[in-house]
Formats: C-alpha cells, structure tokens, sequence
C-alpha cells in the first residue's frame, strides 16, 4: 500500500511554489491582458483575490492527494477509472499537454524572433522554435531535480522584469483611456480559475515530489492564494491602463517592448518545462518500455516540427476545449481519495477490481457535459464552469460508485 513517506528525494513546499509559478506566468500574461482593459481597479482585485482562494482550496486538496499517494496524476486516475480505463483518460491529457508544449513552442520561437528583428536579425521562427525545444528538453530530461534549479534560477527573474514593467506602466506617458466594466462578475472570476485549472487538477505530479503533507499545502498556498493573484493583477494592470488586449501591445505604448519580450522568452522557458515534465509522467505510462528521457526527446523533436507549422489559429480552441474535459477528473480522483483512498493506495486492488469501470466514465462525462453546457451559457451554476463540471463529477461519482458497491 503506498503511504506518505519523508524518506524520498523529495522538494520543500517553497521549491515546487516556484515551479508551479513557472508553468503559471505563460497562461496567466496570455489572458490577463484581456481581463484588465473591462474591469475598474477595484473589481480586478476583488475577482483575482476570490479566484485566488477558489484555487487555493482546490490545489491543496489535489495536491495532497498526490502526497498522499506518492503517485502521478496518471496512476492515481487507474484507481476510479480502472488500469485499463485510465488508459483513455492519460491518452487525452497527453494529446493535451503536448498540444500547449507546442503552442508555448510556437509562442517562444515568435517572441525570439520579434525581438531580434528590433537589432536587424532576421533568423527563420522554426529555428528559433528548435531552439527554444532543445532548452525546454534540458530543463525537463534531467529529472525533477533539475526543473526545480531552473525555477530557481527564472522566476526571481521573472518577478523583476514584471515589476520593472508594472513600474513603467503605472508612471508611463501614454494616453490612459477611463474604463467603464462591461465583463460579468462571474465570468471574470471564471477566467482566473479556468486560466491554471488544469493545471491544479494534475498538481499530483508535483504534489508526489513534496516532503509531506504541510509542504504540500504551502505549496499551494503560497502559489495560489498569494503569488497568483499578484501575478494575475500586474499582468492585467497594464492593459487596464492603456485599453489594449494584449500585454505586448500594452507596453508598446510605454516604450518598453525589450523588457517585455524578455519576460515573456523566460515565461516560456519555465512554463514549458513544466509542461515537459508532465508530458513526459503521462506518456511514460503509456509507453512503459522507453526511459524517460527519451520520451522528453521525442516531444521536444515533435514540439518542433508541430511548433513550426502555422496551425496555431485552430490549435489553441482545440486545446480549450480539451481543457473541459480534464477538472472533472479530478472531482473523480477526489471523491474516490475521500470515500475509499484516505489510507493509502494499495496496488494489490487494481488487479482485483474491474479494469474498466463504466460508472465512473458515467460520471466523467456529465460532468464535462455540464462544463461545456455552462461555458455556452446554457444554464448556470455556480458561474465558473470548471468548477461546476469538479463538483457535479465528484458528486456524481460518489453516487454511482456507492449505488454499484451496494449492488455487489
């Protein structure tokens, strides 16, 4: 039975806050940008703060989950959904996670190429997005350790350069535009969340990795209700200001396009060696008989060709909405460490059980049914779609698997 053990090589509470800020600043400048230019000063803090706790909540449960079981987010799921049945699920969060390594691919190669072009340099993007996939593969190939080094060493850089921009946005000299809040309450709180959901619902990644169960509630403290919500705020901040949609564009009105490019080639980096660093758990599962490391070089070689195409205009709605589909595995996974796991996780019972169990699959899809159903509006629950697919599949699993016990 697996248990929590500190005699692992495991990492402090501060030491996975810093990477999962790392894999949080590329998502999190791509759709601050668009929250700021609708939302007065006062209602920005107010919703990145209850965005903030909602994720907070939700990432210490996750990711003591994954303490608990000292298993990836791919192991725990064969316990709800069966060994064979988890295999469709780890399927679908791979083909997820390779897609946002090859968009941040494609994001780094462009931003690399935008800022040499200011100095008169010219290189083709699909070299530059090879480059950028040879660095993400060394961050990631070496093992968690090396991921941690590379968090260390970016995101206090991260933090300056956005300060630094904070500073020029708040004291620049472009035209400031009044604002008057035209973005529902609850459809910008849904933003904050939705932006780094999937992300708290694969946290048993990282929360396998933590010392015991109070770092691992550090952890997603320190990163969720504290650094994310400053980090969701000064990148919105800018395009409050000025009125643009985008952060590139926001700065470009202050002058300060070098710094900004810089922030986001290092956003890049960290949040796509994160996203390595998953993809490469999950495909590990899938393809048991290759090491890891050749799995990490084969998505970097992948991430590259793919990277390099123009398909990002189609690519990116095709990962959202993939993207529905993963927080209602974790109301699953949830409920089953709650009603059945809260022990420890015995391997013995995998082969016991049914390999495939169809309740469970049940559950699963009306709760991404009513993920979808609430994004497009059709009905409301609690007005942040991800949350309401988590609650409904988590309570929809506790139902079923409970009715199908009974029946044995």
């Amino acid at each position: 039975m697996r248990k929590t053990s500190e005699n692992l090589n495991t990492a402090s509470g501060l030491r996975i806050a810093m990477i999962l800020l790392g894999i949080a600043v590329t998502p999190v400048l791509l759709s601050s940008s668009s929250l700021g230019n609708q939302l007065s000063s006062s209602e920005l803090i107010q919703v990145v703060s209850i965005g903030g706790l909602i994720l907070a909540i939700l990432a210490a449960i996750t990711i003591s989950v994954g303490e608990k079981a000292r298993l990836p987010t791919y192991g725990i799921v064969k316990y709800a959904f069966g060994e064979k049945g988890a295999i469709a699920i780890n399927i679908l969060m791979a083909i997820s996670l390779f897609g946002w390594i090859t968009v941040t691919a494609n994001m780094f190669g462009h931003s690399v190429h935008d800022l040499l072009a200011q100095y008169g340099f010219n290189l083709p993007t699909p070299l530059l997005v090879g480059f950028g996939c040879i660095i993400f593969v060394a961050s990631t190939a070496f093992g968690f350790e090396v991921l941690g080094k590379v968090a260390q060493f970016a995101v206090p850089i991260i933090a300056l350069v956005l300060c630094y921009i904070l500073y020029v946005a708040v004291n620049g000299k472009a035209p400031m535009v009044e604002h008057l809040s035209s973005m529902n309450m609850g459809v910008a709180i849904s933003s904050v969340v939705g932006t780094i959901i999937v992300l708290v619902a694969t946290l048993p990644d990282f929360g396998s990795f933590v010392h015991n169960r109070k770092h691992a509630i550090i952890a997603a403290l320190l990163t969720f209700l504290i650094a994310y919500p400053l980090l969701y705020w000064a990148g919105a901040t800018p395009s409050a200001l000025s009125g643009q949609s985008s952060l590139l564009g926001a700065m470009a009105l202050f002058g300060a396009v070098l710094p900004t490019a810089i922030l986001l080639i290092f956003a890049t980096v960290t949040g796509n060696a994160g996203n390595m660093f998953q993809g490469t758990l999950v495909v590990s599962t899938l393809l048991t008989r290759f090491p890891k490391w050749q799995i990490t070089v084969a998505l970097g070689v992948l991430a590259t060709i793919v990277g390099s195409m123009d398909i990002m205009a189609w690519f990116i709605p095709f990962l959202l909405f993939l993207g529905v589909a993963t927080p209602p595995v974790a109301g699953i996974y949830i409920a089953d460490f709650f009603i059945y796991r809260r022990n420890g996780y015995d391997e013995s019972l995998l082969a016991k059980e049914s390999q495939i169990k169809i309740t469970t699959f049940v559950a699963w899809i009306i709760g991404s049914l009513v993920g979808f159903m609430t994004i497009k509006g059709m009905f409301t629950l609690t007005t942040i779609p991800s949350v309401d697919s988590i609650l409904v599949a988590c309570v929809c699993y506790a139902v079923l698997s409970k009715f199908t016990s009974a029946n044995k």
